[in-house]
């Protein structure tokens, strides 16, 4: 998360917590972009929000309307002095870390009690007495435990008078869930040796039995594989930006700054413009500078992919991060912090993910419009077969 200011506005990257779907985040985009003098790009795939917003708009403003839509933005953390690998870590990569292992406990969990639910309700062989209030008992954890996130993200949704694939999911969950236990309960399904007219396996001496269907394969099914999606989802998300960490930790901790003679191990965040410092051989030069004494031959492959070492000598131009391979070297800081080309690197490679391609821009329209179209049809179908007595 970073503010880049300019002339006249400003450019904020948020990291925004909460969101499940393509039309969490286009929905928040549509919120930002609503607000004056902002233009916002929200993507789902990496959990950020890019917004360039005009001086009469505070951050504070921004974190407000996210938070307002129903979803929370973690604003930019201030710059702190340079820390251990696992001290780095900022609060958005633990709670994605949090909810990449979440998913995976309530999927294994959901698909260790949903596959008996679904076995026993499509295969009639496997079926005895009483075999659907089993099911019930093992169902109704997969419902309100593994299906939790989507009954809590849709009740989010409702409360701020939206509709995501949340809400298409919780629906469907508690609509089968309900309706069996209605049939169960006082439909007379639960009577011994119960059997649902549709199964996996074809049967050819089934007769109408009169009793109702239930559905709680469905009800346990569902969550299952939509959690499976999820996790996958998270993890993968996690893992791309792995590689932007693994890029900002290539750089030097400390540096051996030369200043007044005395040669002083500090913390590069520390180091100034016009510092001289030595890097000896086998270390990383700790920023961008010119080599003012000293020749070795300096590993650049960070930058340009190619194995073999560059010769290097005094007036020879250096990039931070790189490795010098042998040979003392002094070198003069020239650039620090977010000047230098790998920060610049790691910026661009974030700007990129924040982005969207034209192809994504129209998935999230019509992610828009999806939800809303399926409860209308759903809606119509239920009024249909109402109107036929059925």
């Amino acid at each position: 998360m970073s503010i880049d200011t300019g002339a006249d506005s400003q450019r904020v990257d948020l990291a925004v917590i909460g969101m499940t779907c393509s039309s969490c985040a286009n929905r928040i985009e549509r919120k930002l972009n609503k607000m004056d003098g902002v233009t916002a790009t929200v993507n789902y795939a990496t959990e950020t929000a890019s917004v360039q917003f005009a001086p009469t708009v505070t951050l504070e403003d921004l974190l407000k309307t996210v938070h307002d839509t129903g979803y929370e933005a973690l604003p930019p953390a201030p710059p702190e002095p340079e820390t251990t690998d696992t001290d780095e870590r900022s609060a958005a990569e633990i709670a994605g870390d949090r909810e990449v292992e979440d998913l995976r406990t309530r999927f294994w969990g959901s698909l260790a009690l949903a596959t008996p639910v679904l076995l026993l309700s499509m295969i009639p062989p496997l079926q005895f007495t009483y075999w659907q209030w089993l099911c019930f008992a093992l169902a109704s954890p997969v419902v309100f435990w593994g299906a939790w996130p989507f009954h809590r993200a849709a009740w989010l949704n409702l409360r701020h008078g939206t509709a995501t694939m949340d809400t298409l999911i919780s629906m469907g969950c508690l609509a089968a869930y309900l309706w069996s236990a209605w049939a169960l309960f006082f439909g007379g399904a639960g009577v011994p040796f119960y059997s649902m007219e549709e199964s996996l396996l074809p049967s050819f001496d089934r007769v109408e039995t009169g009793m109702p269907d239930i559905y709680l394969e469905v009800a346990a099914a569902v969550p299952v594989f939509i959690l499976a999606g999820r996790w996958f989802e998270a993890r993968a998300k996690r893992r791309s930006g792995a590689a932007l960490r693994a890029l900002l930790h290539l750089g030097a901790k400390d540096v051996a700054v030369l200043r007044g003679g005395v040669e002083t191990r500090i913390p590069v965040s520390q180091l100034l413009v016009g510092d001289r410092f030595v890097v000896r051989p086998g270390e990383r030069i700790a920023t961008d500078g010119v080599v003012v004494e000293g020749t070795s031959a300096v590993d650049e492959s960070l930058l340009t992919g190619e194995s073999v070492p560059i010769e290097v000598q005094p007036g020879s131009d250096v990039t931070g991060a790189t490795v010098n391979a042998d040979g003392r070297l002094v070198v003069e800081a020239t650039r620090i912090g977010d000047d230098t080309r790998l920060a610049q690197i790691a910026r661009l490679v974030a700007q990129a993910q924040s982005g969207k391609a034209p192809v994504q821009r129209l998935a999230d329209r019509i992610s828009a419009v999806f939800v809303p179209i399926v409860l209308l049809i759903a809606l119509a179908t239920l009024l249909v077969w109402l109107w036929i007595g059925r």
